[in-house]
């Protein structure tokens, strides 16, 4: 009972945040989720190097590279403000018209992001690999949807 009220509290806390920020401006708001998503990338790609073999597997850089992107993976949607479609900006102005679905395909790569990170603590790469594979899927089906190409 104590772990469901405090995995409810932290999920209060997340969606509180997603609404609140301190940026100054839009162009401000786009620099803070464009750095965060650049470090999703770095810490991404690194880990598909190694599944791919073009990097040896480190089990230990790989699962620490997966604690990064879920860590990472809960900041971008705070710069996701109002009127930050506008400026130098990938983001399509359809994440606002449809801001539930946005949030809910945010969320969903957050917690598959989560999933990869605990797997990777396990060191069973059928598993890492599944995972990875599942967080990706995420990562691309915001884009599809949101991301201009």
């Amino acid at each position: 009972m104590k772990k469901i009220i405090m995995t409810l509290a932290g999920a209060s806390l997340l969606s509180g945040m997603a609404m609140a920020h301190n940026f100054d401006d839009e162009k401000e708001a786009i620099g803070y989720r464009q750095s965060a998503f650049s470090l999703i990338a770095y810490n991404f790609g690194d880990m598909g190097a190694m599944l791919k073999g073009k990097k040896p597997f480190d089990a230990e850089v790989f699962a620490m590279r997966a604690e990064h992107v879920a860590a990472l993976s809960k900041l971008p949607i705070e710069g996701f403000i109002p009127g930050s479609d506008k400026g130098h900006t990938d983001a399509l102005a359809k994440i606002w018209q449809d801001k539930a679905d946005f949030d809910a395909k945010m969320t969903q790569f957050q917690e598959n992001a989560a999933a990869l990170a605990n797997v990777a603590k396990a060191d069973n790469q059928d598993d890492i690999k599944q995972a990875f594979m599942k967080t990706g899927k995420s990562c691309k089906g915001c884009h599809d949807a949101y991301k201009k190409d």
